[in-house]
């Protein structure tokens, strides 16, 4: 695999440069820009140049001198001061070629637990499209994660305490809408969420009301109102858990925030932290000495605890139960990331990694819950099924209803993800049909190579064999090569993506893998060559790798397109 050609390179090296009596740097390799420099070149004489002080030409002939190259490797030469290593590629594609099975890409295990909390949208309506990215992005990094070798739980925080809760609860106990029982409930109560909106719009003195329901709930003493605001949090979230599901997005957890009050842990907390608050109507942090002008309150003047005081609850535990944690928040969170960092610093506790990612819209502009405009992801899903739907029936009218409405939903559903995780979090996404659904650029694009795979393998009622199995192992076409190279590199691409904790490099390497693989199934003959046996296998393992790759960003891997 790809990671042993960097790994016998640093080995060769490393040698070489003992035995000039050097003293071994921390050696760097990497890709060459194209394949005329080698698979894989080191900087090294670079590194050793100032020390030495010599010039980096010179060093680089001692290293050559002296060098023994590795088995892998047919030659080592060097293209200015770099020095570049040129595997043998039949050595190489055997090794490759019989390390892949159906798990190809799980690496060994790093026993290290992380807790990666996404989507956490305030069950007062449906996920809309400014939630998806959250989603997408926290999901996919899960599954790398794991992939990788991490223990990993993927938690949903549920804010079952915030005053949009309350208001919904204040709707249903004022009669404002009357949700319909066989509605999806999240939609139900979106709808009453933005009538108690428009209520409050027309007389603000309702808030109030709103207020003392809060404040009797997170005091506990009302059964009858801690059970409205349970059931009316539960059917949210078994929307939202439907939602969900059809997007391919898990989590192991739901976590409510109200445990942090019950169990005393919000209590805890601000007993901590005493000697950093002030008090006047509310208590506060004051953060300027820490280079946060904003200050952080962590209780109301009715004494109520905020959202951030029972964050600072669940963040303590998350630190108390994970090696690493990791927070999927919105751009516009920095700000109050920033003071939850150092309040739980002043606790002793390791502040949460941060994945800040910029807002999906549409052409069309931007959303709101609360004034009731928005496209929920519901809609969104239905609208990418229904237009892969179209696409299909031009393509395969020799399919059954059944099987076209069957390979729409995983095309549909695989658009939408994978046109999220393709960018870096930093860039606004604005989602838009054409490209998301595009059969030449697309993510059905990767799907139609995995089918066309299947297709292939299927016409020549292939059975499973190994490289031991192949006598010919002799490559001979680019093509065939290159892909080899694209599919060793699946291993490394997962640690790399894990260690930067950015699930676009893995969109990218699928499209990098896809393309790869469509240039061999048009250009290199399979069948009925004289190099069937092996060319087939190749196939076959690019099928493997293609669909463990959709699998890493959660999308289905279509047999037949």
């Amino acid at each position: 695999m790809y990671r042993i050609l960097m790994s016998e390179s640093i080995k060769a090296l490393e040698e070489a440069i003992n035995n000039l009596g050097w003293e071994v740097p921390d050696i760097r390799i990497e890709q060459p820009p194209n394949p005329d420099l080698g698979d894989v070149a080191s900087s090294v004489s670079f590194q050793l140049a100032k020390k030495l002080k010599r010039s980096p030409m010179d060093i680089t002939n001692d290293i050559l001198g002296v060098l023994k190259t590795p088995d892998i490797f047919k030659r080592v030469d060097s293209k200015g001061p770099y020095i570049n290593f040129f595997v043998d590629n039949n050595k190489f594609s055997k090794i490759v070629l019989s390390s892949i099975n159906e798990d190809y890409g799980q690496l060994q295990d790093k026993n290290m637990k992380v807790i990666v909390e996404h989507t956490s949208a305030n069950p007062n309506g449906p996920l809309h499209i400014g939630h998806i990215r959250n989603s997408v992005i926290g999901d996919s990094l899960g599954r790398v994660l794991k992939s990788a070798g991490y223990d990993v739980e993927t938690q949903y925080y549920v804010n079952d305490m915030g005053r949009q809760i309350a208001m919904i609860v204040w709707g249903i106990l004022n009669h404002v809408y009357q949700m319909d029982p066989h509605g999806k409930p999240d939609h139900e109560i979106g709808k009453l969420y933005f009538e108690v909106n428009e209520r409050l719009r027309a007389n603000p003195d309702l808030k109030l009301e709103i207020s003392a329901l809060l404040k009797c709930y997170e005091k506990g003493s009302d059964n009858e109102l801690e059970k409205h605001f349970e059931n009316v949090v539960k059917e949210c979230l078994q929307g939202v858990s439907i939602t969900s599901a059809r997007l391919n997005v898990e989590h192991d957890a739901f976590i409510w925030e109200s445990r942090f009050i019950k169990n005393g842990s919000v209590a805890r907390i601000l007993k901590d932290l005493d000697p950093y608050t002030e008090k006047n109507e509310v208590v506060y942090m004051d953060l300027e000495k820490y280079g946060i002008e904003k200050e952080l309150i962590l209780i109301r003047s009715d004494g109520t605890s905020l959202y951030s005081t029972r964050d600072l609850a669940y963040h303590f535990e998350k630190f108390e139960n994970s090696d690493i944690s990791i927070d999927i928040l919105g751009s516009d969170h920095k700000l109050a990331l920033d003071q939850l960092g150092i309040a739980l610093e002043l606790v002793g506790a390791k502040k949460p990694e941060i994945i800040f990612y910029e807002f999906i819209t549409l052409p069309e502009g931007s959303m709101s819950t609360r004034k009731g405009v928005f496209i929920s992801v519901d809609d969104l899903m239905e609208e990418a099924v229904i237009r892969a739907m179209n696409e299909i029936e031009k393509r395969r009218s020799d399919l059954s209803k059944s099987e076209r409405l069957i390979i729409a939903e995983q095309i549909g559903i695989g658009a939408i993800r994978y046109f999220i995780a393709r960018l870096s979090p930093e860039k606004h996404i604005i989602f838009k049909w054409d490209e998301a659904l595009s059969f030449e650029r697309g993510c059905a694009s990767i799907q139609y190579s995995h089918a066309r795979a299947c297709k292939l393998l299927e016409k020549a009622n292939y059975k499973t064999k190994e490289a031991e199995d192949i006598m010919d192992l002799d490559l001979e076409h680019p093509f065939e090569i290159e892909l080899i190279k694209i599919i060793s590199k699946f291993p490394y691409v997962i640690e790399e993506v894990a260690r930067i904790k950015r699930v676009h490099n893995i969109a990218q390497y699928s499209q990098d893998l896809a393309g790869a693989f469509n240039k061999f199934y048009k250009s290199v003959p399979v069948i009925g060559s004289d190099k069937e046996d092996l060319r087939l296998l190749i196939v076959d393992k690019s099928r493997i790798t293609i669909q463990n790759c959709l699998k890493l960003m959660g999308i289905e891997a279509p047999q037949s397109m």
